[in-house]
């Protein structure tokens, strides 16, 4: 912002000054990471100046890249339509839905999640991850396969929200992503823990998923 008086200017140079304050003050518009193929956990925690931070840990092109969850679409290409088998958490047998699988595939990303970063020094106990609500054209699901085919779910859509789970300090898991329909989805989210003193500390962010 430019402060100038009126006796030290003219119109011609209130023009050009209200210009190029304009120019200045107008951002511009954030380009979004697309992430289409190998490693990320979506969901990780970290602890940043006594805060804990819900974070995303891009290890897609080898090196690990910390980014904004918010800033981030995870784009599920159409190579991951699969069609859903008898007795799926899914429903129908025969229906159709887009799989970031548990185990990893290749040409399709492969989302996990990540409390690695936390010790139990900073932290006591596990980092509660909370869905508070989940957006999109259709159903989705994250579930884990069990050795013998038995199916977790940690979280449905269709379920009422919100909905939590625990999970340990250490852990770097990964699992199925389902949606039923093709579209953008939003999964929004908080974690939460508490300090060895007892203080609260959480963090939310937001997921975006382009399906198909």
């Amino acid at each position: 912002m430019f402060i100038l008086s009126r006796r030290s200017i003219g119109a011609a140079g209130l023009t050009a000054v209200a210009v190029a304050a304009g120019a200045v003050a107008t951002p511009a518009a954030s380009a979004r990471t697309v992430l289409s193929s190998g490693h990320v956990d979506a969901v990780a925690a970290r602890i940043a100046g006594g805060r804990l931070v819900a974070t995303l840990k891009d290890s897609t092109k080898g090196a690990t890249v910390w980014r904004d969850p918010a800033s981030v679409t995870i784009r599920v290409v159409p190579r991951a339509r699969t069609t859903i088998p008898g007795g799926s958490v899914l429903g129908r047998r025969g229906g159709t839905a887009w799989l970031i699988p548990q185990v990893q595939r290749s040409g399709i990303i492969w989302t996990g999640w990540n409390t690695e970063e936390v010790s139990s020094r900073q932290v006591r106990g596990p980092i509660r991850w909370t869905v508070r609500s989940i957006s999109g054209p259709g159903r989705l699901v994250v579930f884990q396969t069990g050795t013998f085919g038995s199916a977790d779910v940690l979280f449905d859509s269709s379920r009422r929200m919100p909905q939590a789970r625990a999970i340990a300090l250490g852990t770097h898991a990964h699992g199925n992503w389902a949606f039923t329909k093709r579209g953008t989805y939003r999964l929004a989210y908080t974690l939460s823990g508490r300090t060895p003193s007892g203080a609260t500390v959480s963090d939310s962010s937001t997921l975006t998923f382009s399906v198909g």
